[in-house]
């Protein structure tokens, strides 16, 4: 686990001072999208299937930041669409960063040595760029030729100024333990990002591509055996021990995907940014009147293949909490990866 030594610590103090106030349900890390437009079509997503009105639409500065405020997390992660095409990314940035939160700007890279500029180096800041493998794979995956060598240039410049640098990979049933090594080993040794997250495939209902996702049981073997052989240990994951062991079978877990909410141009998006069931207006009416008990594998059909982050990291996280032999094993494992 390579998340900093100092946004451990918050965290850590977030999730205790939620447990003294016997407060249930709280948000771990917003999902923010200020934007669904996006400068590429990839075969997964469904996020630029939205009407054309939609996607010329740009979240107002104060609304973005009003909403993380209102939810209260410590960590946001801006998505979209594509947020470096909102013209005031910076300033949303900025005001969150100002406040102390811990940001993630996802990214396909295309416009980002453009618009580093307008960035400041910060502990609390990370561009997390999207690569979804080495340069054939990525860029098939994307539907664009040269998007993985502009991805690499790009993250290689944000280096050079003093960025924080994460990566976020998805990965299908196209898929095979080499192609995943393969992967985690250029952005671990090669590009040496600082964190790098993980995450299977999930089937978005208005994606283009509905073929290629994974299974729970084909998750379970993909991941298995790439974390074989020390891999684990010597990548620089940002994920927490038990999350891990829930990707390669280990352990499982119940969906909590409260902890981690998603925020849109629609309002709060229930129960997940992974599948919409309605809107609200607050965090609070979300947490309130979603019925979380019948989502979940094992509950409603839409889950079944769901391993995600979104729904299935924040439960590790909380398990890791209350149990002293897992709070060890992560301290340890965050201790190593900070040295």
């Amino acid at each position: 686990m390579a998340m900093p030594l100092r946004q451990s610590i918050k965290v850590a103090t977030y999730l205790i001072e939620q447990k003294l106030r016997k407060r249930d349900k709280f948000p771990l890390i917003v999902e923010l999208e200020p934007l669904f437009a996006c400068n590429l079509a990839c075969e997964g997503c469904g996020k630029i299937q939205h009407p054309a009105g939609v996607l010329k639409q740009r979240m107002p500065v104060a609304q973005a930041v009003g909403a993380v405020l209102e939810a209260g997390a410590p960590m946001v992660s801006i998505a979209g669409g594509e947020p470096l095409m909102h013209p005031q990314i910076d300033e949303i940035v900025r005001q969150l960063v100002a406040r102390k939160k811990y940001v993630f700007l996802c990214t396909n890279a295309m416009l980002m040595r453009k618009k580093l500029d307008k960035f400041t180096p910060s502990p609390y800041f990370a561009f997390a760029v999207h690569i979804d493998g080495l340069r054939e794979r990525h860029d098939e995956s994307v539907a664009k030729e040269g998007v993985f060598d502009e991805a690499v240039a790009a993250m290689k410049e944000a280096k050079r100024r003093g960025f924080r640098v994460t990566t976020n990979s998805t990965f299908f049933n196209t898929d095979t333990p080499q192609t995943v090594i393969e992967v985690l080993d250029f952005l671990n040794d090669d590009l040496k990002v600082d964190e790098m997250m993980i995450s299977p495939a999930y089937a978005y209902e208005k994606a283009p591509d509905q073929e290629h996702f994974l299974g729970v049981e084909q998750t379970r073997e993909l991941f298995k055996k790439a974390f074989a052989g020390g891999n684990r240990a010597r990548w620089r994951l940002n994920h927490s021990p038990l999350f891990l062991d829930f990707l390669e079978g280990r352990a499982d877990f119940p969906c909590t995907a409260w902890a981690i909410p998603n925020y849109s141009l629609f309002g709060w998006q229930r129960p997940c940014y992974l599948m919409s069931d309605g809107y609200v207006p607050t965090y609070r009416e979300l947490v309130d009147d979603t019925d979380w008990d019948t989502y979940g594998r094992g509950k409603d059909p839409r889950c079944a293949n769901c391993m995600a982050h979104c729904g299935y990291e924040p439960t590790a996280v909380l398990a890791t909490m209350g149990s002293l032999k897992e709070s060890l094993r992560a301290a340890r494992e965050t201790i190593g990866g900070n040295r």
